[in-house]
């Protein structure tokens, strides 16, 4: 590479992850020297805070170093320094770190190879003298799913995957609507051990994230565990035998098998949601919820309606704009848009060739992407007892603060037409329900000629479209609930019957809990992954959680070895105990303060989905089970 050649992937390249990345490549620790010490306060500013003379100075060891790591490849020595990275971490982050905290940071680099893979269990094995058909039944081939087989596979536990669908994804399988993509940044949405250095965008469509989910299914050699086409319908602990029956549909019929343990991966986001409108059963036209999407119908001269402004109907809803005769947007209630001008760019040729050239380099971006989105947001959505003003409006002063800030991108993005500007502005605290990505398309699409906004509650749906309580009929040929999904509903619509007989959706009366997200009294060996309480919001990827809670299957499995146990069942006082927590820290959180709807709630208004911690807490609470609040079998 000649001088020219090293500026431009410079200048493509974020600096401070650049450098960790050099020095980590090539030993050299003065690649990343004190006096360029990041400052976390200023972590979100461009080129992280840096002045002039600090940025020259940044550029000129990146250059040093593309050009030695050249030279290295060369044959003219250097090479990776493991026992560099705990000092690069606390470098990159600007943060000196305590043990916990720079050991969670380096799993999430996993640069020197995937710090999460866990010890084979070995003897004693598990389960002791099993007669199940399987030791593990994971429910679910998604993003959770395919990583507890992974991980089970490491351990050295057999198990057999279940799922509905005809292949791997989840639900970057089944929804297919037009401008499906991720919301998270795509090197903080993958696994940590599993790196792919050629991600084409910033936030990747759904046939690339697709495609990822079968590859990593491919790579780690778990596709032949899993059986597709089949939908579980009812788990039943068998007291006596100490294993769950897990009644099946087939494409032949009804089938049962026993697991002595059963990992639930079904996610959060799995059952459509289509609101319960009056008249909705006599439309005469076609209507469908957009994770069902109909890729026959011809768009060209329909009048659509779309229900509903959230993230999925804030996705399509720019192609049906451009690809319908007209269309109709029912909003009950606006989101707040947070700027990504990057949200659909591809990623720039210069960093993806830095990725290539520079050994780790995706990881360190990786964890850089994921240091400056973890907790400093969050932060933002926790209640401040310095606030005196209205709850409705804030929750704190940075709260405050991020309320203008965003009001202001509206009011940019929608100031030549008043008439939008009214009807976009949320009433709500940010955070209080799931913020959107935005990159001028909502705007763009909403000042069209052939689409309406309309704010006006629906009244009912009648043959040939939608009243409102103006007394307007919106014509529609076709109508897109774009309406989200039954989040709060676990494990729905299986039954789940554990202990004595116990009903789990009886158990839960409509407020799903779980003890760290993951356990259930009464129902020994059931493991919920994403379940209660474990989705985050702004502050990084649910790919983190699902990761948290595998490790910990695994070392509850591994306890159950040790003890030489057939199972284990949450104490009920250890349950109480954390879901009181849940419960406080929730209610001081944005989502749990503002009374606006929210899919984050169960229908008696309680925070059923959302994690309101530090990140850092969930990664220590999931290390390993403490015997004392289980019961062992």
């Amino acid at each position: 590479m000649d001088s020219e050649q090293i500026e431009q992937l410079i200048a493509a390249s974020d600096l401070s992850s650049l450098l960790a990345a050099l020095a980590h490549a090539t030993g050299d620790p003065d690649l990343a020297p004190s006096d360029l010490w990041l400052d976390p306060a200023r972590a979100l500013e461009p080129e992280d805070g840096w002045d002039p003379a600090q940025l020259e100075r940044a550029r000129a060891l990146a250059s040093d170093g593309l050009a030695r790591l050249a030279t290295s490849r060369a044959g003219d020595g250097g090479g990776p320094d493991d026992a560099l990275v705990p000092s690069l971490i606390d470098w990159l982050t600007g943060t000196d770190l305590d043990e916990g905290y720079r050991r969670m940071l380096a799993e999430e680099l996993a640069v020197t190879g995937d710090l999460r893979i866990p010890e084979p269990i070995t003897a004693p094995a598990w389960p002791p003298a099993s007669t199940s058909d399987h030791p593990v039944a994971v429910i679910g081939a998604g993003m959770s799913g395919i990583l507890a087989a992974h991980r089970l596979k490491q351990a050295g536990i057999d198990c057999v995957v279940l799922d509905k669908n005809r292949d791997v994804g989840g639900t970057w399988l089944e929804n297919t609507y037009p401008g499906c993509r991720v919301d998270v940044f795509n090197h903080v949405y993958s696994y940590s051990g599993e790196q792919r250095p050629d991600w084409p965008e910033y936030h990747s469509s759904q046939p690339v994230l697709l495609d990822y989910f079968r590859d990593c299914t491919r790579r780690w050699g778990i596709r032949d565990r899993i059986r597709f086409g089949v939908r579980v319908v009812s788990l039943s602990w068998d007291d006596r035998a100490s294993r769950w029956a897990i009644r099946l549909e087939t494409g032949d019929g009804t089938e049962e098998i026993t697991a002595g343990a059963v990992v639930s991966a079904v996610g959060q986001l799995n059952q459509p949601l289509i609101p319960d409108l009056d008249g909705a059963g006599g439309f005469a036209g076609e209507q469908f919820h957009s994770s069902a999407w109909r890729h026959d119908i011809e768009w060209d001269d329909l009048n659509v309606a779309v229900i509903g402004t959230g993230a999925s109907a804030l996705q399509f809803i720019p192609h049906l704009a451009e690809a319908a005769a007209q269309v109709t947007v029912f909003q009950r209630t606006p989101p707040w848009l947070i700027p990504r001008p990057v949200y659909h760019e591809p990623l720039a040729g210069g960093l993806l060739r830095l990725f290539e050239l520079v050994p780790g380099y995706a990881h360190w971006f990786r964890l850089r992407l994921f240091w400056r989105t973890h907790e400093g947001t969050v932060g933002a959505l926790r209640r401040d007892a310095a606030w005196d003003g209205p709850l409705d409006v804030a929750v704190s002063p940075r709260n405050n603060e991020a309320r203008q800030l965003l009001t202001m991108y509206l009011e940019h993005q929608f100031g030549d037409r008043p008439d939008l500007l009214a009807k976009v502005v949320p009433d709500y605290p940010v955070g209080a329900k799931r913020v959107v990505l935005d990159n001028g398309i909502w705007a763009r699409t909403l000042k069209r000629p052939n689409v309406e906004l309309v704010s006006d509650p629906i009244d009912r749906i009648e043959p040939e479209g939608v009243r409102t309580s103006d007394g307007r009929r919106h014509r529609a040929d076709v109508i897109v609930y774009g309406t989200g999904f039954r989040a709060s509903e676990f494990l729905m619509p299986m039954r789940v019957t554990g202990r004595g007989g116990a009903d789990l959706h009886e158990t839960w009366n409509g407020d799903a809990r779980a003890y760290n997200g993951v356990c259930v009294p009464g129902f020994p060996n059931l493991f919920c992954l994403y379940g209660p309480n474990t989705n985050i919001v702004v502050n990084g990827s649910i790919i983190y959680f699902a990761e948290c809670g595998a490790h910990y299957v695994v070392e509850c499995l591994r306890l159950l070895a040790e003890r030489g146990a057939t199972a284990m069942d949450c104490r009920p006082d250890a349950y109480d105990r954390y879901a009181a927590l849940m419960d406080e820290h929730n209610s001081q959180m944005a989502w749990g303060i503002s009374p606006v709807n929210s899919w984050y709630k169960s229908h008696s208004g309680r925070i059923a989905q959302n994690w309101p911690l530090p990140l850092i807490d969930y990664w220590r609470q999931t290390r390993s089970p403490d015997p004392a609040d289980f019961e062992l079998l």
